[in-house]
């Protein structure tokens, strides 16, 4: 019972994590987009096959599917960070974690949190002098970026303007987690696990 007890108090004192349960009121905006994002995937794949089709079987390659499919997945990958912190479900290396403290865990957090920030106010203050060039020319004037090819979309703009965008939200989204964090209890009691039992919260 005790060995129970124990590894209870050390799940609870983990920060909250129940799939893709918003953990903040702009996630609730956010988590809702993983579907659609996660859509585009499959006309990616769809639009893959197309090009192995005619330029194999057909001998009539495009000019299109290659910049699309790309800049379509990696808009894609940069909501994908987003995403994640939104919902709570990156990955986590937690041997070290485990072993600490409940009250140390939620410094642990906090400092995570202020580093990620820090790690992407730097990524998108780098990323803002892209998005500029890409939507700016040297003379002021608006145009968009276009990747120079035989089709010339203007991909590049899009791509590097989005990714711009993401790593700004993921700067609030880290701010917003170091608040959580901050106000969490640094207790194994005060906080239980989702889908942790009354029996158990007893036990510890």
């Amino acid at each position: 019972m005790r060995e129970n007890s124990t590894q209870d108090e050390l799940e609870s004192a983990r920060p909250p994590h129940s799939g893709e349960t918003p953990q903040d009121p702009l996630s609730r905006w956010i988590i809702p987009l993983g579907l659609p994002f996660a859509i585009v995937f499959v006309f990616v794949t769809l639009f893959t096959f197309y090009e192995v089709m005619m330029r194999y079987f057909f001998n009539s390659p495009t000019m299109w599917v290659h910049e699309t499919t790309t800049a379509m997945t990696a808009i894609c990958f940069a909501f994908g960070g987003v995403y994640c912190l939104a919902s709570d479900r990156h990955i986590r290396v937690v041997l070290i974690y485990d072993a600490l403290s409940p009250s140390l865990r939620k410094w642990v957090d906090v400092a995570i949190s202020v580093v990620g920030f820090i790690a992407c106010a730097l990524m998108a203050w780098a990323a803002s002098g892209l998005a500029y060039k890409a939507l700016y020319a040297p003379d002021g004037r608006f145009r968009l970026e276009t990747s120079g090819s035989a089709w010339n979309p203007p991909t590049p703009a899009i791509v590097k303007s989005f990714l711009f965008i993401m790593l700004c939200v993921m700067c609030v989204q880290f701010l917003l987690q170091t608040v959580r964090h901050l106000r969490r209890p640094g207790t194994a009691t005060a906080e239980r696990r989702p889908g942790a039992t009354e029996e158990s919260a007893g036990d510890v």
